[in-house]
Order: structure tokens, then C-alpha cells, then sequence
């Protein structure tokens, strides 16, 4: 098995030929080889569970790291990561994967060494940091995520993260996008984000301040908590190096796709 079959597996990579855009073709032709897209996708994968630089793409991947870079660059501006992400849910939808009878919504955050979206971390002593935000079924699996400045209070990123929940495809009836239930933690303990959340439907179990204790807290929340460990497998995560917000969160992209591609291999 070669690296590129071992980074972007058959099954990986299916599903990600249905989401790329077409190769763009010069009309006075000539100019040099396109490498192809497997290929290319393979030195993403590396860098991003790898946590190297682009300079240090492996040479048997084949494209240089300049190639790869701005592959990347205009796969993340056409949103093509999302859209890997939402095809695997489907995925896992159709199969029956996905319990949406509790999920549950938490944050991380990480040092960031330059770009927007950076703040004072409160809990680093005040150095620049940026925070993910992730929604996950009962069984752990991301299904939306964002990104914010590290000293962007919790409570703010509910109500984006559950409307960013895509339609995801069901074993039986029409497609999905809003759970039963959502847990989360006493820093989204606001009245009128239970409000909001009870206008959609959805019940809220958010521990209340001076009032619940930690160990009935976690009771449902451990398996978000448990995904914010799986980010830490693509290595790039531990600390933000990317100027660009959209380059950060389309790692964070990668990160969670990749996460849901391991439920639907035996």
C-alpha cells in the first residue's frame, strides 16, 4: 500500500471525488501536468495529522508543497471541506449512525500564534488564542463546528452551532437537522438560550449555576469531551498557525471528517 492509498483510503476518497470541483482547463492549452487530486488530498491529510510544515510534505506524494498549499487554499475557499463533512454524516445517517435523541455542545481552546480571530485566553494567561466550537450526537460524532477568538464567551456560539447542523439523511423519513435534547455546561446558563432553544424544539439540559453539581453535569456531556480528545489526532489543531481564519477552520474540517469517516469503516 502506498502513502497516498494509506492517507486517503478508496472509500475516503469516493466520497471525496463527489465534492471537488472540476479541474480548471486553459484555454490556449499547453502549461504543465495537473497532479491529481488523490494525490494532492494525501499531503493535506499529512499535514494536517502530522502537524508539520507545508515545506515538509513527503516526496512520494508527489506534488511539490507550493502545489499543495494552493490546492488548499482554493479548496478552503470553496467551502469543500464542510461539504466532505456533511457527505460522511449523510453517510452515517443512512446507515442508522446517528442518535439525535441527546447531543451535546462544548469548546477548546489552543495558542494561536498570529491571524484574526485571536484573543486573550483566559485560561493561558492571556496569550493570543483561538477556540473551536463543536456540537456532537449521543455517540460523540461532530455534526457542526466553528471557530471564534479564544475571549469569546460560550454562551455565543449556541445558536450558530445549531444552525449550522446540516440536514443529514435518516434510515427512514425525511432529513434531520435539530436533536432532541442538547447538553451543555453552566457557561450557557442564560435564560433566553433556553428560550430560543425550546422556539426550535430542541430541550434544553443546561446545568444551572450554584445549583448542580459537577458529577451529575457530566453525565451526558462526557462524549463531547471525548471528541475534543479526537481533535487532538490531527496535530495541526494543537496550536494555530494559520493567518487565515477559513485555513484554521478548514482544518478543524478535516479534523471532525475525519473523525466520522472511521464510524463507517468495519
Amino acid at each position: 500500500m502506498t502513502i497516498v492509498e494509506r492517507l486517503v483510503p478508496d472509500g475516503l476518497w469516493e466520497l471525496f471525488a463527489r465534492v471537488v470541483p472540476m479541474a480548471p482547463v486553459r484555454p490556449q492549452g499547453g502549461g504543465r501536468r495537473r497532479y491529481g487530486d488523490r494525490e494532492v488530498l494525501a499531503a493535506i491529510m499529512f499535514v494536517a495529522t502530522s502537524g508539520c510544515t507545508w515545506r515538509q510534505t513527503p516526496e512520494a506524494c508527489g506534488p511539490s508543497w507550493s502545489t499543495v498549499y494552493r490546492r488548499f487554499t482554493e479548496w478552503s475557499e470553496a467551502r469543500l471541506w464542510a461539504k466532505l463533512h456533511r457527505l460522511v454524516l449523510d453517510e452515517l445517517g443512512a446507515r442508522g449512525e446517528l442518535d439525535w435523541s441527546r447531543c451535546a455542545i462544548d469548546s477548546v481552546n489552543m495558542r494561536a500564534m498570529k491571524g484574526d480571530l485571536t484573543g486573550p485566553n483566559p485560561v493561558d494567561r492571556g496569550k493570543k488564542g483561538s477556540k473551536i466550537h463543536l456540537i456532537t450526537g449521543r455517540t460523540g460524532l461532530p455534526l457542526s463546528i466553528g471557530i471564534s477568538a479564544a475571549n469569546t464567551h460560550d454562551s455565543l456560539g449556541l445558536e450558530p452551532l445549531v444552525r449550522g447542523i446540516p440536514p443529514i439523511r435518516s434510515r427512514r423519513g425525511p432529513r434531520r437537522r435539530r436533536p432532541a435534547k442538547l447538553h451543555a455546561d453552566k457557561g450557557y446558563d442564560y435564560d433566553h438560550l433556553r428560550r430560543w432553544l425550546c422556539s426550535r424544539n430542541i430541550v434544553p439540559r443546561i446545568a444551572r449555576r450554584a445549583i448542580e453539581s459537577s458529577a451529575r453535569r457530566v453525565r451526558h456531556r462526557w462524549t463531547v469531551e471525548r471528541t475534543v480528545s479526537w481533535l487532538s489526532g490531527c496535530r495541526r489543531l494543537h496550536r494555530r498557525y494559520e493567518r487565515k481564519p477559513e485555513h484554521f477552520l478548514a482544518f478543524a474540517g478535516i479534523a471532525t471528517t475525519l473523525i466520522c469517516y472511521r464510524r463507517l469503516t468495519p
